[in-house]
């Protein structure tokens, strides 16, 4: 079994979408200072960490698209590890639509069926090639309304991409959002290392969200998995 970890890494002031609030991760205890309150027995070191629901890798819950929609205490656990296949989008410029004829090219030349009731992760270069710097913010490719339709068509519960939104940055981004909680989908974002997957064959994806009460989205921890 090889497992292949897509996740960002989370640390304190680590890349957040612009206007949600910081991650910040910082200590609450020190060995020294838990020994003390033990009365000398012994020391724990403990953090916190306080971040949005859409920080670094993670998941969209329907309530983020639809005011009353499901949160992500109950999204299905069966759409989390699902069988999955990544393309090679690369080519496409920075801040442009992927179209439903780049998908169905990509998936063609990745000589994998897109799967039905799984998910296809849309490895854009973006991460490998901006990531920390603040053109990860804004410089993003992404599909556009017709391409999320052509994915909801081929069955998947939901796609991933590598950059912090589905959609290029402005109205189309917005527009995508709406048509996933329209088509009953949804989307991974902030993934990570896709090129790893490229020329592979079929793996099964795995990214389980926390379980936040009427969460709108959750980090997860997401890797491919092959010969499971």
């Amino acid at each position: 079994m090889k497992i292949v970890d897509l996740s960002r890494e989370l640390y304190h002031g680590s890349p957040t979408y612009p206007g949600h609030p910081p991650i910040i991760h910082g200590v609450w205890k020190t060995h020294e200072d838990s020994f003390r309150d033990s009365g000398n027995v012994h020391g724990l070191s403990s953090m916190f960490i306080s971040m949005p629901d859409h920080a670094g890798t993670h998941i969209d819950a329907f309530r983020h698209f639809n005011r009353g929609g499901q949160p992500i205490n109950e999204y299905p656990l069966e759409n989390c590890i699902v069988p999955g296949i990544c393309i090679d989008l690369r080519h496409i410029a920075p801040r442009a639509e992927i179209t439903p004829d780049d998908l169905a090219e990509a998936v063609k030349q990745s000589g994998h069926a897109v799967p039905k009731g799984g998910t296809v992760l849309l490895c854009t270069g973006h991460h490998e090639r901006t990531f920390p710097r603040k053109e990860y913010a804004s410089e993003n490719s992404g599909v556009n309304v017709a391409a999320t339709e052509w994915l909801a068509k081929q069955g998947v519960v939901h796609f991933g991409i590598d950059s912090m939104r589905p959609g290029p940055e402005g109205k189309v981004n917005s527009l995508v959002h709406k048509a996933c909680g329209e088509l009953g989908i949804t989307h991974i974002e902030s993934l990570c290392n896709l090129e790893a997957l490229l020329g592979e064959g079929p793996f099964t994806f795995i990214g389980l969200p926390m379980k936040w009460r009427d969460g709108t989205g959750s980090p997860i921890r997401a890797v491919a998995v092959f010969g499971l």
